[in-house]
């Protein structure tokens, strides 16, 4: 698959590149070492590097598949960058989604023109609610992260990188149902041979990082985060299992009393609001920093859709 998928992220950057925005890789002095850089998917369409995989997928779709719409499952980012790309085709989306996803994000998923349908389930049984929509009316799922196509649009943000640095040590992902991490990791593992991708998530929900040190998807429940985008479990047999497994170097996780740190960090030192999901990701940097002195480190702010209320103690 690994080969196969490099392939497909070379050809979602042809096909996306004149939907998406090449988003800033920003120096920036946070933790003092002098040598981090932030990815800023937070400025991408709809705010989060999602946008990316939905335009592929749907990009890809045939007209005829395209005709009856679309259905997905989604905690708000995913949601809102399929009826993003919806959109921009002149297709219907419908999205399922939790009664705890952010209301933000909901109401952004409905401004896109998506059609929203809430259920008072954890995101991974928003999924199977989805799936089963789908096949009864016939019409495609997109999911989130279990679809190669998908997951080679998020790899773009790995293109981006190795475009706009000759070379990093390590970078720092968010790591939810794994899409954006599989996709960057194995384009950056054929263009930064030895680079570290590690793989960060709240303690609250580390239903992939508990996984993956057991060797397989489990079931379990997760507390409330702030790091909502990243948040739930993994759907059985998801593709990108096997491929955060192979790629991912370190797993970090961090409490929320960092993610909300990290979140304040940002908007102190570059007037950026990002989400708990980007909080994150810098977070799990701030933890291993003394580990990195001297290393020129990435950290992807994978979203900016943050209600402002999440900053305050």
């Amino acid at each position: 698959m690994t080969s196969n998928l490099g392939n497909e992220i070379l050809r979602a950057e042809e096909l996306v590149r004149p939907w998406i925005v090449q988003t800033e890789l920003r120096a920036s002095p946070i933790g003092g070492t002098g040598g981090l850089y932030l990815k800023l998917e937070n400025t991408q369409h709809t705010g989060s590097f999602k946008a990316r995989g939905a335009l592929n997928k749907l990009l890809r779709m045939s007209p005829a598949a395209r005709a009856g719409g679309v259905v997905t499952a989604s905690t708000g980012n995913h949601g809102a960058a399929v009826a993003y790309a919806a959109g921009k085709l002149g297709i219907s989306a419908r999205i399922v989604v939790s009664t705890a996803a952010d209301p933000g994000k909901v109401a952004a998923i409905r401004a896109l023109g998506g059609q929203v349908q809430a259920f008072d389930e954890d995101s991974s049984l928003a999924e199977v609610r989805a799936r089963r929509l789908a096949e009864a009316e016939g019409i495609p799922y997109i999911s989130p992260y279990n679809d190669l196509e998908v997951v080679a649009g998020q790899g773009t943000v790995g293109v981006e990188l190795a475009r706009q640095l000759p070379r990093a040590d390590a970078v720092f992902i968010a790591l939810g149902g794994g899409g954006l991490l599989a996709g960057v990791a194995a384009h950056l593992a054929e263009h930064w041979p030895g680079v570290t991708i590690v793989g960060c998530s709240p303690e609250n929900s580390a239903v992939m990082i508990h996984s993956l040190r057991a060797g397989r998807i489990l079931e379990m429940a997760s507390q409330p985060t702030l790091s909502d985008g990243t948040a739930g479990g993994v759907e059985p047999g998801a593709i990108t299992f096997e491929l955060c497994r192979q790629y991912a170097g370190d797993l970090v996780t961090v409490t929320e009393a960092e993610i909300r740190q990290a979140m304040g960090l940002v908007f102190e030192t570059h007037h950026l609001m990002v989400e708990g999901a980007a909080g994150v990701a810098l977070a799990a940097y701030l933890r291993q920093v003394d580990r990195w002195r001297g290393k020129t480190v990435v950290v992807i702010l994978c979203g900016g859709n943050v209600n402002p209320g999440e900053f305050e103690e």
